[in-house]
C-alpha cells in the first residue's frame, strides 16, 4: 500500500463524552469542524451522556443533564449533511464503571472492587449489555457499524464463577474472554444481521492465530488495533495484524490519538506527539499485505482514560493536533504543524477553511488561547516554587508555622508577593471560566479548575492564612509594618 492509503479510506474523529461533554450549540460547531478539517466519520462514545430509559435510566449522568432523543437524532442530521457516518462506541465487557458502580447492577462485577468488569458467566449481564445496544442503536437506524468496546478487561478470571469455569480442562483467560465476545456478538448480528462490529484488540494479542480461528468470532467482528506511542514498533504492528488476518479477520480497523494519550491529566495537546504517532500508522499502513482489508482509521480523543478518572485536554486545546493529523493522514507529512497557535500557517488554513471571514478563529479558539496563558502563569517557576523562596524557606518555615513566630517585615513581603500571584491566576481564572462556561456545563467547568488551578493555589493561600493568624498571635497587622 501507498503511504497515502489512509487517505481514501475511513477517517473516524473519536468523540469521548464520559467528560466534559459539550453544550449542543458548540457540539453542531465542531461536527461541522471535524467535515471541514478532512474527517468522513465521527465515533462517538455516549457513556452517560446518553437518554437511557427504563431500567438503564440509572445510568444518565447526575452532573448534568444527558443528551435528550432530539439532540441525538439533531447530532446524526448535522453529520449526515456533512458526509459524516456516525459510528456508536458501547462498552460491553470491560470499563463499564458507568454501569457497574450502581448499587442496580453491582452484582454483575466479575471481582465487587473492579467497577469496570463484567461478570461474563450470567444472562443477567449480557441481558443489560443487549439492552444498552438495543437503546443506543434504535436512535442510530442509519449506522452502518458498533463498536463494542471490549477494551482492558481488568481482573478477568478472578471471580468465583469464572474460577470455577477456568478449572474445566482446556478452558483458559483467553478462551473465557473469547467464549463472551462470541456469545454477544452472535446476538448482535441476530438482532442487526447488516451491522458490522467493531472491537478493540487488545484482549486479542496475546492468543494465537490458533486460538481465535477456532471459535465462532471469525466473520462476527472486525478488530481495531490501537497504538497512541509516537514510536510505535512498526514491524511488530504489521505482524500483529498480519496474526489477526491468519486467524480470519481479514477487516481491520486502526486506531491512532490526536488527544487524551500522553498522561492521565494532561491539559495542553503536544501536536509534535501526535502527529509522529500518525506517521508512524502511515508506516504500518504502507507495510500491509493485499489479504489484509483495512477499513479506516479512528483518531481518538479520549477525555477521560475511564469513567472514574480526571479531565484529559479539552477538544479547543486539541483542534491544532486533530488539523495536524487529519492533514498528515492526507498527504504522508504533516503541511500544518506547529508547536501551538503561534503558527501563521495553521492560523491562516483554519481561518480559510472555517472561518469564512476575516477573522481567524475556530470554535473553541478562545477558551483555547486563554488557557494556554493561564498554564503558562501556573506552571512559571516562580510560583510554582514560591513556597522554597529565601523568604519562605529563611523565615517562615514550617518550624516558624508550627511556632506561630515571624519578622513582622518579612511576613509584609511574603504576604506581597502571595497575593500578587493570588490576584494574576484568579484575574485569569475568571477569563477562563466566562470562555469555557459558552461551551460546556458549569460542572465542567469547576472540575477543569479544581484539578488545575486549586493544587497551585492551595499552598499559596494556606501561606496567606498561616502568615495572617501568625501576625495576629503576636498581635500586629502586617500593616502595621
Amino acid at each position: 500500500m501507498e503511504p497515502r492509503a489512509l487517505s481514501k479510506g475511513k477517517k473516524l474523529v473519536h468523540l469521548d463524552l464520559k467528560g466534559a461533554p459539550p453544550r449542543m450549540s458548540y457540539l453542531r460547531e465542531l461536527i461541522h469542524l471535524f467535515a471541514d478539517l478532512g474527517a468522513n466519520g465521527i465515533l462517538i462514545e455516549y457513556e452517560d451522556m446518553f437518554p437511557y430509559d427504563g431500567e438503564l435510566k440509572v445510568l444518565q449522568s447526575k452532573a448534568h443533564p444527558p443528551y435528550s432523543r432530539e439532540e441525538i437524532i439533531s447530532i446524526q442530521d448535522i453529520a449526515h449533511s456533512r458526509g459524516l457516518e456516525i459510528i456508536p462506541l458501547v462498552q460491553t465487557f470491560g470499563h463499564l464503571e458507568f454501569v457497574l458502580k450502581h448499587s442496580t447492577f453491582e452484582k454483575l462485577r466479575e471481582v465487587s472492587h473492579c467497577l469496570g468488569t463484567l461478570n461474563p458467566h450470567t444472562n443477567q449481564g449480557v441481558t443489560l449489555v443487549m439492552e444498552m445496544l438495543h437503546q443506543v442503536m434504535e436512535l442510530h437506524p442509519k449506522s452502518s457499524a458498533l463498536h463494542i468496546g471490549a477494551d482492558e478487561v481488568y481482573m478477568l478470571g478472578e471471580g468465583k464463577q469464572s474460577k470455577e469455569w477456568l478449572n474445566n480442562p482446556g478452558h483458559n483467560i483467553h478462551t473465557l474472554f473469547l467464549s463472551y465476545i462470541t456469545n454477544l456478538t452472535k446476538r448482535i448480528r441476530e438482532r442487526y444481521p447488516n451491522l458490522s462490529v467493531i472491537m478493540w484488540d487488545d484482549m486479542l494479542r496475546g492468543m494465537s492465530s490458533e486460538t481465535i480461528k477456532e471459535t465462532d468470532l471469525v466473520g462476527l467482528v472486525q478488530p481495531m488495533i490501537w497504538d497512541y506511542s509516537p514510536v510505535l514498533d512498526v514491524d511488530n504492528s504489521i505482524k500483529l495484524m498480519e496474526k489477526y488476518r491468519l486467524a480470519g479477520l481479514s477487516k481491520q480497523w486502526i486506531a491512532s490519538s490526536f488527544k487524551g494519550s500522553t498522561t492521565v491529566y494532561t491539559c495542553v495537546t503536544s501536536t509534535q506527539r501526535h502527529v509522529d504517532n500518525h506517521l508512524q500508522w502511515l508506516r504500518v499502513a504502507s507495510g500491509l499485505s493485499p489479504g489484509i482489508d483495512l477499513q479506516g482509521i479512528a483518531l481518538t480523543g479520549w477525555q477521560r482514560y475511564d469513567h472514574l478518572s480526571v479531565l484529559c485536554e479539552l477538544m479547543p486545546l486539541s483542534v491544532h493536533s486533530l488539523a495536524s493529523c487529519l492533514q498528515t493522514l492526507h498527504h504522508g507529512r504533516c503541511l500544518l504543524f506547529c508547536p501551538f497557535f503561534y503558527c501563521e500557517a495553521l492560523l491562516q488554513k483554519l481561518k480559510t477553511s472555517l472561518s469564512k471571514g476575516n477573522a481567524c478563529s475556530y470554535p473553541g479558539m478562545k477558551l483555547a488561547e486563554v488557557i494556554v496563558q493561564l498554564v503558562a502563569l501556573l506552571e512559571s517557576q516562580e510560583l510554582r516554587h514560591f513556597e522554597s523562596t529565601m523568604y519562605v524557606r529563611g523565615w517562615f518555615s514550617p518550624y516558624h508555622r508550627q511556632k506561630k513566630i515571624v519578622n513582622p517585615l518579612i511576613a509584609q513581603q511574603i504576604q506581597k508577593q502571595a497575593k500578587m500571584f493570588v490576584e494574576a491566576v484568579e484575574f485569569k481564572v475568571q477569563e477562563v471560566r466566562q470562555e469555557m462556561n459558552l461551551l460546556y456545563p458549569d460542572t465542567t467547568v469547576e472540575e477543569w479548575v479544581a484539578q488545575h488551578v486549586s493544587p497551585v493555589l492551595k499552598p499559596l493561600q494556606d501561606i496567606l492564612n498561616d502568615v495572617h493568624t501568625v501576625m495576629e498571635d503576636m498581635g500586629l497587622s502586617v500593616n502595621d509594618c
